[in-house]
């Protein structure tokens, strides 16, 4: 089993790095089998950098540096020039050509752009608080301050997470969701939330085209044999990351 996936969407950019991390190849041990990318995490922290290591290996981005932060389901963005662990930002943007950006997820929605006319790219990590609050919109819109970028030029990829068939949420939070994005089940009469399609939506809202934003077709919980759910696993469990960055 691979320990990455690549979505197709950016495979015609020679000089772009853009995947995320499944759960295979790695190191850890239960319950955190086997390719923990979590630092937060009770796993061992050899672990995750053996795992780490090979992930990079593996995405072809060994000579990249790594630039990240710890999440905290906010909407603060960094711009990153360096590698390092930040601390409260929920999404980075960089044009710094071997510098790697991404955000770790267990359920969350990692989101990818690249704008290919200003050679610059962002890693968004949205849960429902990110998604309500435009966390999507916020950083296009840091992104067009910083270098420029036009919705036209860029190209996103709504990656995996939990689906709307086990994302159940309760009433304080279905509520703050447009009607579009969320179903009430008639028989448990629960509400279930599609966080794939409320990001979709502020990508296209912004102005980048349809066809130019690719949404990933699996599950961290439907496809939990190949990806880390926090909920599903209760938990306990490993987290995924989601790079993407320019070659050096």
């Amino acid at each position: 089993m691979s320990l990455h996936y690549k979505p197709a969407l950016f495979s015609p950019f020679s000089t772009l790095i853009a995947a995320e991390s499944t759960r295979h190849g790695g190191v850890s041990p239960a319950p955190f089998e086997s390719l923990n990318l979590g630092i937060n995490t009770a796993d061992d922290a050899e672990n995750v950098d053996e795992n780490r290591r090979r992930f990079f290996s593996s995405v072809g981005a060994s000579t990249c540096q790594f630039a990240s932060s710890h999440q905290i389901h906010g909407t603060e963005i960094l711009y990153a020039t360096e590698a390092g662990r930040f601390e409260g930002y929920d999404a980075l943007i960089t044009n710094k050509p071997g510098l790697l950006i991404g955000v770790t997820v267990a359920d969350c929605v990692p989101i990818l752009i690249y704008d290919q006319h200003q050679q610059a790219v962002a890693a968004i990590h949205a849960g429902w608080r990110g998604t309500v609050e435009g966390i999507v919109t916020k950083t296009l819109a840091a992104m067009q301050q910083q270098f420029g970028t036009q919705a036209e030029h860029c190209y996103a990829y709504v990656g995996t997470c939990i689906d709307d068939c086990a994302f159940e949420v309760g009433p304080d939070v279905a509520d703050q969701f447009a009607s579009a994005f969320k179903r009430l089940d008639k028989d448990s009469e629960k509400s279930f939330v599609d966080l794939k399609a409320a990001n979709a939506h502020l990508l296209t809202d912004f102005g980048i085209p349809a066809t130019q934003i690719a949404i990933s077709p699996f599950s961290t919980v439907l496809n939990n044999d190949t990806y880390f759910s926090y909920r599903a696993e209760h938990g306990q469990t490993g987290r995924m990351l989601a790079v993407i960055g320019l070659k050096p």
